[in-house]
């Protein structure tokens, strides 16, 4: 009874002895903080939010658009989830922080092209304001 409870506590404490290894990439801008564009902590993958920063400038795009914001963003998650080897359909969960909740209907037909089956929980909230006066800002978590 013994060594099978040891064994059990060995398996229910490995994934936590899992190092975090940091995940960047050129194809996604740079961080504008102290933090790393992503974390990979055995099979899961925590994606630190993105707005629309365009990776080859690290400024704000041109077309301030909800779509074009989003697509932005979207796009900026996606070359990160690819560094890690991971791909979109591997997001279980989003949080969407958005400007202006009046513009979740446009943001949301974007996103839903990035998600054709299978899509992530997400939560939608309405922030104050966002880095750099971005209309919206996603952040994930992927897990294989």
């Amino acid at each position: 009874m013994m060594m099978r409870t040891a064994c059990l506590l060995l398996a229910l404490a490995g994934p936590a002895l899992a190092q975090p290894q940091v995940i960047s990439t050129p194809d996604s801008p740079a961080a504008i903080g102290p933090y790393s564009q992503a974390l990979r902590v055995g099979n899961t993958l925590y994606l630190a939010g993105q707005i629309a920063l365009d990776p080859a400038t690290n400024q704000m795009i041109a077309d301030r658009s909800i779509e074009a914001e989003t697509r932005r963003v979207l796009d900026n998650l996606k070359a990160v989830v690819e560094a890690a080897g991971f791909r979109m359909s591997d997001i279980v969960s989003t949080t969407v922080f958005m400007a202006d909740l009046n513009e979740f209907a446009r943001m949301n037909a974007v996103y839903a092209t990035y998600f054709p089956s299978n899509p992530p929980a997400r939560a939608t909230v309405q922030a104050a304001r966002l880095p750099r006066d971005a209309k919206v800002e996603i952040v994930g978590i992927a897990a294989r």
